[in-house]
This record gives C-alpha cells, structure tokens and sequence, in this order.
C-alpha cells in the first residue's frame, strides 16, 4: 500500500477497522486543506496512519491481543472494591 488508491481499495474490500473508509476520507480531506503546495506533511502522516491501521487489523495476533486486554480489565473490574 503505497498510494491513496491502494489505501482506498483496501478499505473498500473491508481491510480496516469499522468506519476507516469515511473517516479515512475526511482526514484526508482536512490534510489537504491544511497543507500547503511545497508541505504535504499533513496529507503524509494521514496515509501512514491508515496505512498502519490496515496492517494492524489484519494482524492474526491483534484479536488476541485485544481479548487478552478486555480479560485483563474485566479481571482488574472484580478485584477493585469500588467497582
């Protein structure tokens, strides 16, 4: 995933967490009002951002990881007092 359109096509065939494709294209859309002609940081860090969360969601260990950290705190939950 190198362009915008490889980030769009993923998040189109549902590579990504839910709701990426419309934020995706309303932080892009911010970037490139932000930016500038000669500074596109903005629109750079967007692309790597989603880039990273397509990854991430694709990632066979990050349900694992997110389970592990829903048991941890529902664990922590029952031994609070206060809870």
């Amino acid at each position: 995933m190198r362009t915008i359109g490889d980030i769009r096509a993923a998040l189109r065939s549902g590579h990504g967490f839910p709701g990426d494709q419309e934020t995706f294209e309303a932080d892009l859309q911010r970037a490139l009002e932000a930016s500038s002609e000669t500074d596109l940081n903005a629109v750079a860090a967007v692309i790597v951002d989603y880039r990273g969360r397509i990854r991430l969601y694709q990632d066979p260990d990050f349900d694992i990881a997110i389970q592990e950290g829903l048991d941890l705190a529902a664990q922590l939950k029952q031994e609070d007092p206060r809870a």
